[in-house]
């Protein structure tokens, strides 16, 4: 299948370009902020909803400066390091989920001990909103032609990309933006919408760390590893080593969330 190439600046104001990229963010932040508010409303009430509104800033800084940390410390340090000056050049891409994830776990921790929050029921909120802005971003990645997957010439949907040579690729920004965003958000709502799942602080964030570290598994078998890290130990990519320990904590508070008692605020 032909890629269907998308000019990847969707808004252009004179000298000022607006890209799929940073809509991409806005939608994943604006949807999760709405939909956080939906949650604070409801048992086991994790926020009022005018800290819901403020926490929205707390996200941002979390989401832009740990998932661009990140990207350069996971994936490319030895670039940075070259050309330092690049680093805060966010427009021209690169931004790592594991990062974004780290840097919104710290703006949390500090969010909820600055408002007298509970940690876990906070974090569970977060966890069954975090899909939206997963969907939008991996789409925003699909527009860009940017981390395609692996070569497949025999697969009917397989796509020839800008920058992956001639060869038909998976396209696995989709199957990215499917898992971890439309099945994982399904998947969370169904569980939230279970009185005895979501009032066990730790069960949502666990099954969240656990669902995405399974789709990301999955999915970076078919997606083309960074040309500038390629294979690592036992054949594994990064996003699937980095992907472990968060299956790890996830488990451990699925397990913790069972053995906890119930929570109403």
């Amino acid at each position: 299948m032909p890629f269907p190439e998308i000019d990847p600046i969707a808004i252009q104001l004179g000298p000022i370009a607006i890209r799929w990229y940073a809509l991409a963010y806005i939608a994943g932040l604006f949807g999760g902020w709405g939909y956080l508010r939906f949650l604070a409303k409801r048992p086991p009430y994790p926020m009022t909803i005018t800290q819901a509104d403020d926490y929205l800033t707390w996200a941002t800084l979390g989401v832009v400066l740990g998932g661009r940390l990140g990207y350069v410390l996971f994936y490319k340090p030895l670039y940075f390091l070259g050309s330092p000056w690049e680093i805060v050049m966010v427009w021209h891409g690169g931004m790592s989920f594991h990062g974004g994830l780290l840097g919104v776990a710290a703006a949390t921790i500090l969010y909820a001990r600055r408002h007298g929050l509970r940690l876990l029921a906070v974090a569970d909120a977060l966890a069954v909103i975090a899909p939206i802005g997963l969907f939008f971003g991996r789409i925003a990645n699909f527009v860009n032609g940017e981390l395609f997957g692996r070569p497949a010439p025999d697969v009917p949907w397989a796509m020839v990309f800008p920058h992956g040579g001639p060869v038909p690729r998976h396209p696995s920004q989709l199957y990215e933006a499917a898992l971890e965003g439309l099945v994982l958000a399904v998947l969370l709502h169904l569980l939230w919408r279970i009185p005895a799942v979501r009032l066990r602080p730790g069960t949502l964030t666990g099954t969240f760390l656990c669902g995405y570290a399974a789709a990301r598994i999955t999915v970076e078998f078919f997606r083309e590893p960074d040309a500038y890290l390629g294979y690592l130990w036992g054949g594994a990519t990064m996003g699937q080593l980095l992907s472990l320990p968060m299956a790890a904590l996830g488990l451990a508070l699925v397990l913790r969330g069972r053995r906890a008692a119930p929570q109403r605020g």
